[in-house]
């Protein structure tokens, strides 16, 4: 081999490996699970400080607001499973009792704590299906 493609090949090398170590932190760091209330709650301590997309509804009755703050708790249920969540801030307007949610943050021992901007309240849907042709 020459001098020249040598230096190609050392050089395609180190950028390589440069860019492979800089995507796996990247993607190390930022990486979050998308789960169900049920899938992480029987084995919580799995789950512990690891950043969570948790998908689930919001239980009835059970959405506290301290006075004069943006500071919420509420329960989240999927399944016979269920997670005290808290999280500061604005909700969407679709975030109500029963309302089907996705909360972005971490799982502790005393909860889920929401990230800021981390309510997802989906939006019930338009269209209901019924029964018998439609007239």
């Amino acid at each position: 081999m020459s001098k020249k493609m040598i230096r190609v090949l050392i050089t395609v090398v180190v950028l390589g490996g440069a860019f492979a170590t800089l995507l796996a932190t990247t993607m190390r760091e930022n990486a979050q699970y998308y789960k169900h209330v049920d899938e992480v709650m029987p084995v919580a301590a799995n789950w512990y400080g690891k950043g969570l997309q948790l998908h689930g509804y919001v239980v009835d009755g059970s959405i506290a607001r301290r006075p004069n703050t943006l500071d919420y708790q509420f329960k989240v249920k999927n399944g016979d499973s269920v997670v005290l969540a808290s999280y500061t801030g604005v909700v969407p307007d679709t975030f109500k009792d029963g309302a089907e949610v996705v909360l972005k943050g971490k799982l502790a021992t005393d909860g889920f704590h929401v990230e800021s901007n981390g309510v997802m309240a989906k939006c019930p849907s338009k269209y209901q299906l019924v029964d018998g042709p439609v007239k």
